[in-house]
C-alpha cells in the first residue's frame, strides 16, 4: 500500500511525541499513531501525545502494551538472525541487552560498563536497527503468537485498514 501511495508511514524515531500529535493534522487524512509504551515519566507524555490524537476525527493513536516494538520480537528469532541469545520480558531494553551481547562476544575489549554511555548508546541505537531489520526478519506467525498472544500487532493492522476504509 505504501508502494502504491496508498498510505504512508512515517517512522519519527522518538523525540518530542507532543509534537507529533499535531504535526499531520493539517493535511485532515486519516492518521493511525504507534507510540512505544516506555517507562515513565515518558509514558505519560506519550498517553498525552496520543489522547490529542484521539480527539480528532478519523485520527488513531495506541501505545503498546510492551516498552517498545523490540519487546515483541521472540528471542528465537534474533538467534536466527545473529547466533544471539537474548532473554527478556516485556519492559526490558531489548536493544541495550542485545548491544550488550553483541559487544560481549569481541574479544579482547573492555568490559560493558567501563564504555561510555555515549558509547553504550550508539551500540544499542545500532543494535535497535539491526533487530529491526534483520532479527524482524526472522519472525514465524508461530514466533508472533507466542510473543503477542494478545493479538496487539494484529489489532494495529486492522484498526490501520478501518481508517483507510473510512
Amino acid at each position: 500500500m505504501e508502494r502504491h501511495g496508498e498510505l504512508i508511514f512515517v517512522p519519527f524515531g522518538g523525540g518530542h511525541v507532543r509534537a507529533w500529535a499535531e504535526r499531520l493534522a493539517p493535511l485532515a487524512r486519516p492518521e493511525f499513531h504507534l507510540y512505544d509504551h516506555e517507562l515513565p515519566p515518558e509514558t505519560e507524555l506519550r498517553q498525552q501525545a496520543a489522547a490529542a490524537v484521539n480527539q480528532r476525527s478519523q485520527c488513531q493513536a495506541v501505545l503498546t502494551k510492551k516498552r517498545c516494538l523490540e519487546n515483541y520480537l521472540h528471542s528465537d528469532a534474533i538467534f536466527a538472525a545473529g547466533d544471539i541469545h537474548v532473554q527478556f520480558d516485556d519492559f526490558d531494553c531489548v536493544a541495550e541487552l542485545t548491544a550488550r551481547e553483541l559487544y560481549r562476544q569481541r574479544p579482547g575489549e573492555i568490559a560493558w560498563q567501563l564504555q561510555a554511555r555515549r558509547s553504550q548508546s550508539r551500540m544499542a541505537n545500532r543494535a535497535k536497527r539491526w533487530l529491526n531489520t534483520k532479527a524482524v526478519e526472522q519472525m514465524t506467525p508461530a514466533m508472533l503468537a507466542e510473543q503477542d498472544s494478545d493479538g496487539e500487532i494484529t489489532s494495529w493492522m486492522l484498526a490501520i485498514n478501518e481508517l483507510l476504509e473510512s
